[in-house]
């Protein structure tokens, strides 16, 4: 794969040393899944791991290098609650 390939934007999120906030939007099996950015870049869904965290379709997942390593906004399950804080980043399945 060549860096034009899997980089969009200034930086590139496999080759930096960051993470980025994307939205799970449909597991695909094998702990994979197809994820968007926040922001509408037009770069369209990219394939992440989600081997790592407990994620669902909806959740907002902190991904470094194609890897999700955290969940930080949960889709509460119908309740509309968030995590304690307010701020939404209650593990998935604990909350109010």
């Amino acid at each position: 794969m060549t860096p034009q390939e899997h980089c969009h934007g200034e930086v590139c999120v496999t080759c930096a040393d960051t993470a980025e906030r994307l939205r799970v939007r449909a597991l695909l099996g094998d702990g994979l899944a197809l994820a968007d950015t926040l922001a509408d870049t037009g770069a369209g869904p990219e394939e992440i791991s989600v081997a790592l965290v407990d994620a669902g379709e909806g959740d907002v997942v902190l991904v470094h290098a194609k890897e999700a390593i955290a969940v930080v906004r949960a889709v509460p399950d119908g309740t509309g609650d968030r995590g304690p804080d307010g701020s939404g980043a209650a593990p998935r399945g604990e909350g109010p």
